[in-house]
């Protein structure tokens, strides 16, 4: 019977989830999409979705199976879980599957807060700063999919739903857990459905978690998890664990699938040249699937190895982003690049990969579905947010070690000290 239920928004962000969980002391395991029978015995079990740029109306659908399959196995407390940068657009996802998932849970109440300091994510009087950077001036403003121009989370969120969004400041925060929840009952009294919170420490998203003990949903990026474990223990249903992240030895072919057009993956291609084989693709030259894994497939077949690994990429620039999707329009070129990484990926373990990092939320989805792959057991982490994993996988029965790395995270040798 899991304690906790999370509902993720993508696959990535998924992991980066469990991650957080298990450095607390909670064994966690990632299922891939709703399930349809009865979920791995653990801790804390994330459903992880493809939900963030899908239709509303199928991001709330699949979002509300995944809370009654939680609900079912046992689950104390629902959290939804969303990217650390609050990706999105002034439809949703955020505030809608928020408000469905409030309405389920029978609650009027919960907070918003994707905070993430340990990778640079702090929220200070309802503001999104990316490091030294507001959100709209970190890179975010360019995403393909949801560029993020503004800021202001509270206006973001309030532009996606229809439940008053209040703040919960810096001042509250830092005095407490009596302070935050003192301002939650005056924001609840005043109408509020929900609450951007800030935070800009650890301190901060601990107290925040403290404070939400008895709450129905809490929604947050993986930071806001970080005070939940305790929640239980000092229930006494959680016991003290120091095996949370005991993966299976890892052995076989290494490989490294990147389809992130972020600063940070861009950075750790541009690292990687000098250091490993690497091949970029150019999917604007050949907007076509089947050519750029043919193009992939010969080139891997001397290079694979068990020492280093290989890096097959169709990243790239803005500039380039987008003149491929003025070209092809922006759901086919992001089409055509998951497809190709997802058929790249599975080539590769067909030829003996088993410890394979994808770099790329989108990118994840497509290569995990591709693959077969059902759960994932939560191992230690390479950087911040992103941990080894163990999959069970259709296409390696044996098992498969997947690092899912969300585009922005990871630090610039990451390609290279992930298979140290």
């Amino acid at each position: 019977m899991p304690l906790l239920g999370c509902i993720a928004d993508d696959f990535t962000g998924a992991t980066d989830l469990a991650s957080t969980l298990v450095r607390q002391g909670m064994r966690a395991v990632q299922v891939i999409g709703v399930p349809d029978g009865d979920l791995p015995e653990a801790d804390a079990v994330i459903i992880a979705l493809k939900s963030r740029t899908i239709p509303v109306a199928e991001a709330i659908a699949q979002s509300l199976a995944a809370c009654e399959a939680l609900l079912a196995a046992g689950a104390k407390q629902i959290l939804f879980k969303y990217c650390s940068t609050f990706d999105s657009t002034d439809e949703g996802n955020i505030g809608p599957v928020a408000e469905a998932l409030m309405k389920r849970l029978g609650t009027g109440f919960a907070i918003a807060c994707p905070a993430f300091p340990t990778n640079g994510r702090t929220i200070y009087q309802g503001h999104l700063f990316v490091g030294a950077h507001l959100l709209s001036e970190g890179g975010m403003e360019n995403h393909p999919l949801t560029p993020m121009t503004d800021p202001n989370l509270v206006r973001v969120l309030s532009r996606q739903t229809r439940a008053g969004v209040g703040l919960i400041p810096f001042a509250s925060v830092e005095r407490g857990v009596a302070a935050i929840r003192a301002d939650m009952a005056r924001l609840t009294e005043s109408g509020r459905g929900l609450a951007i919170a800030d935070a800009v420490t650890d301190a901060h998203l601990m107290a925040l978690g403290e404070a939400c003990a008895n709450h129905a949903l809490i929604t947050g990026g993986s930071g806001i998890a970080m005070g939940l474990p305790e929640n239980f223990r000092r229930a006494g249903l959680l016991p003290v664990r120091d095996d949370a992240d005991a993966l299976p030895p890892a052995t076989g072919l290494c490989a490294v699938v990147a389809g992130s057009c972020s600063r940070a993956t861009l950075g750790q291609i541009g690292l990687a040249r000098g250091h490993v084989p690497v091949l970029e693709l150019d999917a604007l030259a050949t907007p076509d699937a089947a050519a750029l894994e043919a193009q992939a497939r010969e080139w891997m077949a001397d290079k694979l190895d068990a020492a280093r690994p290989v890096v097959i990429a169709a990243s790239a620039p803005p500039d380039k982003v987008e003149a491929l999707q003025a070209k092809l329009g922006r759901d086919a070129a992001g089409a055509l690049v998951e497809d190709t990484m997802a058929a790249i990926a599975a080539a590769l373990v067909a030829a003996g990969v088993r410890r394979l990092v994808v770099a790329g939320g989108e990118t994840s989805g497509a290569v995990v579905q591709r693959l077969g792959v059902k759960s994932l057991r939560i191992g230690p982490e390479i950087d911040p947010g992103v941990p080894w994993t163990h999959a069970t996988s259709e296409a390696a029965r044996e098992g498969l070690h997947l690092a899912l790395k969300s585009g922005n995270f990871g630090a610039r040798d990451f390609f290279l000290k992930a298979f140290a």
